[in-house]
Parts: structure tokens; sequence; C-alpha cells
């Protein structure tokens, strides 16, 4: 029963409340508000439903709100004096957040929820929904406490982790990582810096073999769809056939020795698939140290004379089909091929930061690597990528985009994933092109192209906002009779991406109980529609800044309240759009006993010491000794009658009587001797002859282990 609250406690509560920015200053308190708010707190704290909630999350409020949730409000005294907006931080280091500041205004115009939280500043919080992982030290949350963030999850939600862990991949599944996931390296790393060499002048050799059968068939193309100008390109000699390919020149002409660039980039395209099949370990010859640096450069710049156009060359039929047959080879064993293009173009990502900011596309060795080279600071974290640019993506109208697929990890052991069914393309202001690298045509952030004007160019069927959802991308496919594969190729792809990122980072996660979190994935899709993972986000932005992202991110945040807190009490409660794609075997941990062994057994005990063994002065050699055991009826000799009569006393070596039966009128049984013949090779023949018998038993066995020492 809630007591009435009496003028001096109202007042004492106006006084004591404090200026936080979240606290509404109630100048007069209604004392029957008062005590509905004491009422519903008396409830709540006894079913542990106080929450609290940080960052702009309404929808989270509201919905915990309707389910009987009481919010205790964490003040920040230093963010109300001032109104800039806090300093972002480093969001990647934080777990790749891309949470906006905790700005949001609450609509509280009755104060209830204000009262409320002041009433419940002293109790314990059960939900923390925050926009940062270290916002709260989940060591010292009790076991019913729940929490939005893994501890640890950086080790997949920031470029190093995800560039880094994809690579055991092997260790857990048997999928490919270069089937999903574009080839990535750590600049800052020495090993990997080289390895992005070696990559770098590969791509180069492919691109060129690419663009010399492309070019061709094109040339081909257009000899059928227009003979007379086909006619003036094409020339066929007497004995073989040549294709000249001639090009509008922006610069002047340099000579450049096609068949030399073509031999080239031949011997280390077979040099790569030699050493996939590790043919090239008897072969001393590397096709990388074989061309020095400086020849390296050279053909790297014919390259791109030829790739850009600023070269006239001739290709004899014999090279195309050269050329061919090796990138069928490559085909096989490089998955990425077709999405590599032929420009070389790789994406240089800085791993401290987000939303976009920092990324640079680039087609230079040199412009990549003094990129890097420019932050010795970047450098030593080894905090740089650089990820092979996607060349041939799948375009809307002339237009590029991404996908952001939301996904939520409920339990790491057992690995428990849910996947959204509802997603969002998010499309650049300028049509695509390979010419500019300008991020308005590459990036495809929201954050970065909501501040650009859309380009007049651009198809008009993408809208202002640069967001279609999946239904209108779903529309866009069955228009071009392509509806299946979203179904068939995307949705699974997606799914696949995201179960392996996560299999090779679940023994890096603190795997804690009554813990979730929500996951932002970007794909691109190729032009055959398969998906590229590109990064994973922690606390992806909620913010309604379009129509599209107001629907959605309002209807996946009510969905995770419905698998974290509904299913919870009811298994069977409906769990919206979310869908549960993986559910690992639970690891059974097997029992801790501790560390004190216990041996039960008992003592061997000798019946009788053996004499000492006499010391040697030397450490002989190992013998080999030779036993013969010689046994003959003419070598038996009659055991020597020991005992005469029954009365006659007899002692044995310990010196006890023996009591003997009755004599026997038989004669006695003659008992056989073994003669042992030890040989000693080294120190000359030596035979010791020992009679065994009752008494001389242990006599023998001393002398034996005398004999035998040097064997030990």
């Amino acid at each position: 029963m809630v007591q009435q609250c009496s003028e001096v406690e109202i007042k004492t509560l106006q006084a004591t409340s404090p200026p936080c920015r979240h606290s509404v200053h109630l100048p007069v308190i209604n004392p029957d508000r008062l005590k509905t708010a004491k009422a519903i707190v008396h409830q709540t704290v006894k079913l542990h439903k106080v929450f609290s909630v940080q960052g702009p999350y309404p929808v989270i409020r509201a919905a915990l709100r309707a389910r009987g949730w009481v919010e205790k409000r964490i003040c920040h005294p230093h963010h109300h004096t001032s109104k800039r907006p806090v300093k972002e931080t480093s969001c990647n280091d934080a777990g790749g957040t891309e949470g906006e500041d905790d700005g949001d205004q609450e609509q509280d115009p009755d104060g209830l929820y204000g009262l409320m939280s002041r009433l419940v500043r002293n109790e314990i919080v059960y939900f923390y929904w925050t926009n940062r992982r270290d916002a709260i030290n989940t060591s010292i949350l009790q076991k019913d406490q729940i929490i939005n963030h893994f501890a640890k999850a950086g080790s997949f939600t920031t470029k190093v982790g995800l560039c880094v862990n994809l690579r055991s991949l092997h260790w857990f599944d048997s999928a490919d990582p270069d089937t999903f996931f574009p080839r990535c390296y750590r600049l800052g790393a020495r090993d990997e810096k080289h390895a992005f060499i070696e990559d770098y002048r590969r791509t180069a050799c492919t691109s060129l073999l690419k663009y010399i059968v492309e070019r061709v068939q094109h040339v081909h193309k257009k000899r059928i769809n227009d003979p007379i100008r086909g006619k003036n390109i094409l020339s066929c000699g007497s004995e073989q056939s040549f294709v000249s390919l001639s090009f509008s020149i922006s610069e002047p002409s340099e000579p450049v020795i096609i068949p030399k660039m073509i031999n080239t980039a031949l011997k280390v395209c077979q040099a790569f698939l030699e050493s996939l099949e590790h043919a090239d370990i008897d072969t001393s010859l590397d096709p990388y140290q074989s061309l020095t640096k400086e020849e390296w450069e050279e053909f790297i710049d014919s390259y791109y004379l030829v790739v850009h156009g600023s070269a006239q060359i001739d290709i004899s039929d014999q090279s195309v089909g050269r050329c061919k047959a090796m990138l069928q080879r490559l085909a096989m064993v490089s998955p990425q091929l077709d999405t590599d293009g032929i420009h070389n173009i790789w994406i240089i990502k800085p791993g401290a930061m987000s939303r976009g900011r920092g990324i640079k596309c680039a087609k230079r060795l040199n412009e990549i690597l003094s990129v890097v080279d420019s932050d010795p600071a970047l450098i030593k974290e080894s905090k740089w990528v650089v990820q092979k640019y996607l060349e041939s993506p799948f375009l809307v109208e002339g237009t590029k985009f991404d996908v952001r697929q939301w996904f939520l990890v409920t339990d790491w052991n057992p690995l428990t994933v849910w996947f959204y069914r509802k997603c969002y393309l998010r499309f650049s202001t300028q049509p695509y092109s390979v010419d500019s690298m300008d991020n308005s045509v590459h990036l495809c952030n929201n954050s970065i192209q909501k501040h650009l004007r859309p380009s007049h160019h651009r198809h008009p069927s993408i809208p202002e906002d640069n967001m279609w959802s999946d239904d209108q991308f779903k529309t866009f496919l069955s228009s071009r009779g392509s509806q299946a594969q979203w179904e068939d190729v995307v949705v699974p792809g997606m799914k696949k991406a995201i179960i392996h990122a996560l299999q090779t980072t679940q023994d890096l996660v603190d795997s804690r109980k009554n813990t979730f979190e929500l996951y932002g994935a970007d794909f691109m899709l190729g032009r055959d529609l398969h998906p590229w993972l590109i990064e994973i986000n922690a606390s992806p932005t909620m913010a309604p800044s379009t129509p599209i992202t107001a629907r959605l991110c309002a209807a996946v945040q009510e969905d995770t309240l419905r698998v974290v807190l509904d299913r919870r009490a009811d298994r069977s409660a409906h769990t919206g759009d979310f869908e549960l794609i993986y559910h690992q075997a639970a690891v059974v941990v097997p029992q801790y006993v501790g560390v004190n062994l216990l041996i039960e057994g008992f003592r061997l005990k000798c019946s009788r010491l053996l004499p000492p063994l006499r010391p040697l002065d030397h450490s002989a050699p190992k013998y080999r000794v030779k036993v013969k055991k010689e046994m003959s009826s003419e070598k038996l000799k009659p055991l020597p009658k020991v005992v005469k009569s029954a009365d006659t006393p007899v002692k044995n070596m310990t010196g006890k009587v023996l009591r003997l039966p009755p004599a026997s009128s038989q004669p006695p049984v003659p008992i056989p001797i073994e003669t042992f013949t030890l040989q000693l090779p080294k120190t000359g023949h030596r035979s010791i002859h020992v009679p065994l018998n009752a008494c001389s038993h242990s006599v023998f066995l001393w002398r034996r282990s005398l004999e035998l020492r040097p064997l030990l």
C-alpha cells in the first residue's frame, strides 16, 4: 500500500532533483500523480523491470515502457553545460559503432516519466541499451542483468579484425573467405604489406590479359555490327591474323612492347598457379623476384598506357588464345577474378574510423603506399587496411549501391544468430564510373551522400534520398526477369557470409549470458548478384534519416525486443521479421575436478636383499650376450643326496629348519642342470658355468647382473 506523500516530501523531491539534462523541472508536483508513480515503481522494482537507455533510441524507450518497464536515467553532468554534440570517438576502435550522439528530446508532457525515474534512482538496472560498448562495465554486472553489447566483439566489427580473423575460417568450416570477402591486407604489418605488393602486381598481370581478351571481343563485335568500320579496325595477314586496337590518344604515344608484356603476365600467372598446387617447391625461381623493381615499374607503367587507351598495340590471334587459356585456368582457382575488373583499383580504409570517413580509392601503387607511410603512428598500430575494390558491381540504372542488412546475436556459446528479413539499399549520388576516384561515385554511406547533391545525369528512378527498400529492389529485379535471384542467390549468400564471419571470432568474444547485440552488415552485389561482405558495424545507426529508415529502423528495434524479452517469457512468442538461421550445438564443458591426484595400490616388498653390486672403475661398452642352452641326457648328473632320512634336520639359507617328508624307497630322479655361456666378444671368450640348484639360484642372479651391467 502506497502511503500519501506529505507536502514536505514533495518539496524535498523538487529540491533534490539533480540538474540533469533529461530531468524535467516541475514547479508543482501533483500528489495524485506522485501516488500513481510510486505504485508503478513499486511493482516494476518487484518484477525487476528497471531499464536504462543511452543514446537516441526513442523506439526502445517507448517499447519498454509499453511492457511495464521504468527508466532509470543516466545523467552526464559534463554534457548539459554545452549544447555542442559529444565529440565523436574512434568508432571502430570501440567496436565499429555507428550510433548517433545522445541528443534526442523525449516527450514527457506531464512529467510522469521523470518522476518515476527519480524514484528508481537507487534501484538496480536490469536492462541496459547503450550506443557504446564501453559505457557499461560488464564484469560487475549480475547474472540477471541484460545488456545489448558483448565484450571483446571488436574482432569482427573492425576492419582490421575482420581482415585478420577470416583467414582462419578453414579451421571452422570448409568455406573459402575469398568467395564472399574481397581480399584485404594490413599495410602496417611488414609481411602483409609485401603480400599486398605481390597481389597488386599479379592483379595488374591478370587485368592486362582480361583487357586484351575483352577488347578483342569488342572489336569483333563491332566488325559484325558495322562491317565497314570493322574492316578498318581488323586486318588479316597472310599467315597470322592481327588485331590493331586504336584509341583516342590523350597523351603522346609511348613505345609499348606488347609481346613482352604478355609473356611477363603469363609467366607471373603460371607461377601463381604452381604455387597453389605446391609445384614451385623444387624451383628456386620466384616470378616476383625475377623482375627487378625498375622492371616492375616499367611493366606497370606500360600496363596503364594500354588500359587507359593512350597506346596503340597489335595483337596476334595466337597471343589472344594464350590469354584466354590462362584466364580460364585462373577462373577455376580465383573466385574474385570477375569482380577484379581491369583497372586494378584498391580501396584504402583507416581502421579507426567509420561512416566512410578517411576512405579513399586509388589505382597507383605508390599512391596507396604513400597514404599509409605518411602516418607512422598508424603504421605502428597496423590499423590501415587496403582491400580489393569490386570494379564490376551490379548497378541499378547505372548507379552503384550497397545493402544494409541487420542480424542479431543472442548467444555465443552456443552461437545463436537471427537474420532480419528486411533490408534497404543505399545509392551514390553520381553515376558509376571508374574514371573518377571521387567518393561520391564509389562510397554509398548515407553519412557521406546526404551532404552531396544528386547528379543530373543519374537516372530519375533513383530517389533523391538515395534509398530503396528491399521490396523496391525486388520489383526492379522482377522487371528484368531476375526476381528469383533474390531468394536463390542474394539472401542465402548474405546468411552464409554472416555465419562464417561469426564462426571465426567465436572464441574471442566474451560469451556472457543475458547479453545480445544488434549488428549491421554492409554488402555489395556482383554482376551475377553474388553478395560480397564489406564490413560489419556494431550499434548501427537507427536515425530516421529517410522514410525508408524511419519505418525499417523502428521495426527492427521493436523486433529485437521481441526476441530478447518476449521470447524469454514465452518460447513461442512472435519474433517479427527475425529468423533464426544458426543455432550451434551446445559444447559440453567437462566438470572441473581440481588438481588433486590420487594413486591407489600397495607397495612391493622384496623377500631378500641382494648382495651389493661391486663398483665399476670405468663404463664398459654394451655387449651382446649369447645364451647357449645345452640340455643333454649325457650331461645330466644325479642330484647329490642331501637328505638321508626324515629325522635329519635341514636348514635353508635363512636358517629355518625344514621338515621333509619320509624318504621314499625309490631312487631319486635326476634333475637337469642348465649351463649358460656368456660370450664377451670385445674382452675375449669367457664362459661362466653356474649350476642352478635350490641353494645357488640367488647367487647366479647376482653374478649375472654383474656381467650384464654394461648393457644398462
